[in-house]
């Protein structure tokens, strides 16, 4: 972490925003995990027994396949970084130039669709996690949000170099409807458990 933490303030440009927004995605996914390994097993939630046992699972996997993104966001840039070296009066600029930016707008866009599948999880542990862990779910929502937010932000710098109209229309779309269904939705998560923690 402290490594990570000193190389993203210095002036190298991996790890980014990219790099930071998988490491908050990998946080929600892991503090997620954190709240059914404190519910499992406990007799007050015996009911819910087998759908801990399945988060437990899919979040094993979902931790390190987000935490995964922080290194392939780093290599989407390095190929961009390359192609603006190119002179402006290579004929092949733009042909490279345009699939590095496209390479490079994929990935956090996948790593969007990654965290946003957090939510669901993050919506049952809210109703079926420990409630003396409902402050971490909240906080997982917080992260989730960021990180998706974050992450289309590493979309949009890339999709408006594109030259392709269609395809930088399409990225910027389905990043928009992914952010709008991720605030409504983890805010939703935070708003309620604020409410059940600040009510007497």
């Amino acid at each position: 972490m402290k490594e990570f933490i000193n190389t993203l303030a210095s002036k190298e440009p991996t790890p980014g925003g990219g790099g930071a927004a998988a490491l908050v995605g990998t946080v929600a996914a892991a503090l997620g995990s954190m709240v059914a390994n404190l519910t499992t097993g406990k007799k007050k939630y015996e009911q819910y027994q087998e759908d801990i046992d399945r988060i437990l699972t899919y979040l094993e996997d979902a931790i390190w396949e987000i935490h995964a993104f922080i290194e392939k966001d780093a290599d989407a840039f390095g190929p961009l970084a390359e192609a603006y070296k190119i002179p402006k009066d290579d004929p092949k600029r733009d042909e490279i130039m345009e699939k590095a930016l496209l390479a490079a707008a994929v990935v956090p866009m996948e790593l969007a669709g990654k965290v946003h599948d957090l939510i669901p999880v993050l919506e049952e542990l809210e109703e079926k996690g420990s409630k003396l862990a409902l402050s971490d779910v909240a906080v997982a929502a917080v992260c989730c949000k960021a990180a998706v937010e974050g992450a289309v932000m590493n979309v949009y710098i890339n999709t408006k170099s594109l030259r392709n109209p269609m395809i930088a229309e399409g990225l910027n779309k389905k990043a928009l409807a992914l952010v709008e269904d991720t605030g409504k939705r983890c805010q939703g998560i935070y708003a309620r458990i604020q409410k059940t923690l600040v009510e007497k």
